[in-house]
């Protein structure tokens, strides 16, 4: 563990570390602030609060499926360095338009016409700055890090990431919207000072030419990847868990107001303990595995993770607040709540069991093949997970739709952790 904390003080490391760091927690704030906005603030039905969420995150998804092939290729046969620079300016740019509808959201000028466009404008543009910096951030590590430090700076980032995404959901729970729109903007500018201080990462195999056509470039990448049965399994398994996290990211602001009956505060707090939890297992599963790349805890921990989805179902519905209808408890309301600390212990135990097992399986994709084609890997990864994510968003929309409450759908998100665990057996007996 101290090896790894280690490469903070590195140059090959830590400029790469703030850079995710700054990012996650800006995309995370903005999203946030956009979201929990609009269903406290604009919309008052959970359906429709539900669909707001579940667009959402599609938008901020959809890029991944669309462009990541494109991505991988550039990370691959560029600098990425120079591409990471490119991508934070950019990232100035969305966050002004985000700003812009964040402080027409607040004002309320046009908020349902103009401002919330904006916003889902932005999100989307957000969605296309992180597949261009997805495949860099992992890919870059098997080049600046010796090959016994993979692992544990896999596991930092993730950690690191987790934490990012934890101060930023929480701070959209605490602070007005309008403060929100001057803080992503901000961040944004820093972001992009630290991206400049990232050390040269050329291209490691000779510049082919790129394949501007997204749907034949994307079949053509997964194709050469699923064919490795490792990178197929792992590819599969990190898929399944990040179907299972959209559906309960997607579930929490409405069934927080709607289940709960507790303000946007709470909500902000489940996705933040979510994250956290998620860090504290990378860290965890890092030391259990001791700088080696294994998928044998993978199964146990997504079951554990399925179980604790249980629990959360069986509080959440003997969940009783007590307040008159309309009425939301604050977070000190909240913890006063007979079942409050059951119901944080066991979110934290989804979280930490989901960060075990997926962590891991990062490793595998970028240990498994040749350094020169670990972005388009990863890229790879990012076209069938996002996929799923999709497919996780419109499920929640269906379930929705065919007028199944929120409670009630978690154990669906519980049912999905068995295929995970059997995906998970499958690489584990097949490579360790």
């Amino acid at each position: 563990m101290k090896a790894s904390l280690r490469l903070l003080t590195k140059r090959r490391f830590a400029p790469l570390f703030a850079t995710q760091l700054l990012g996650a927690f800006n995309d995370n704030l903005f999203k946030n602030a956009m979201v929990l906005f609009v269903v406290y603030s604009v919309y008052s039905h959970p359906r429709t609060e539900t669909w707001f969420s579940a667009l959402a995150t599609a938008a901020a998804t959809l890029p991944f499926f669309l462009l990541s092939a494109l991505s991988g290729q550039l990370a691959d046969q560029r600098d990425k360095a120079a591409i990471i620079r490119l991508v934070k300016l950019a990232e100035i740019g969305i966050m002004l338009v985000g700003a812009a509808g964040l402080m027409m959201a607040w004002l309320g000028y046009a908020v349902e016409v103009v401002a919330i466009p904006l916003m889902m404008v932005a999100m989307l543009a957000m969605g296309i700055h992180s597949t261009f910096f997805g495949p860099i951030k992992y890919a870059i590590l098997p080049q600046h890090l010796e090959d016994d430090e993979v692992l544990g700076g896999t596991g930092l980032v993730e950690a690191g990431t987790y934490i990012a995404i934890l101060a930023g959901t929480i701070l959209a729970g605490l602070i007005h919207v309008e403060m929100a729109a001057v803080v992503v903007l901000a961040i944004a500018c820093i972001g992009y000072a630290t991206g400049r201080m990232v050390p040269p990462a050329p291209p490691l195999a000779e510049p082919v030419k790129l394949d501007f056509h997204i749907v034949r470039a994307s079949a053509r990448l997964v194709n050469a990847t699923l064919h490795i049965p490792r990178l197929f399994l792992a590819i599969l398994s990190i898929s399944f868990f990040w179907t299972i996290g959209t559906v309960l990211f997607i579930q929490f602001p409405p069934l927080v107001k709607n289940v709960l009956s507790a303000d946007k505060a709470i909500a902000s707090l489940f996705l933040g303990i979510f994250s956290v939890g998620v860090a504290i297992g990378s860290i965890l599963i890092n030391r259990m595995l001791q700088g080696h790349v294994s998928a044998k805890f993978a199964p146990v921990s997504v079951l554990a993770m399925g179980g604790f989805v249980i629990a959360f179902h069986v509080i959440c519905s003997l969940w009783d607040s007590g307040l008159p209808v309309g009425q939301l408890m604050s977070l000190h309301d909240f913890l006063a709540h007979d079942h409050a600390v059951s119901l944080v212990l066991v979110l934290l135990g989804i979280a930490v069991s989901g960060g075990m097992f997926v962590v891991p399986l990062y490793a595998f994709l970028t240990t498994t093949v040749e350094k020169s084609q670990a972005a388009r890997t990863v890229a790879a990864n990012n076209i069938v997970n996002s996929g799923a994510m999709v497919i996780g968003a419109v499920i929640t929309l269906g379930m929705s739709a065919a007028g199944i409450d929120v409670v009630n759908q978690l154990l669906f998100t519980a049912s999905m952790t068995i295929v995970s665990a059997f995906l998970a057996q499958k690489l584990h007996l097949a490579c360790d």
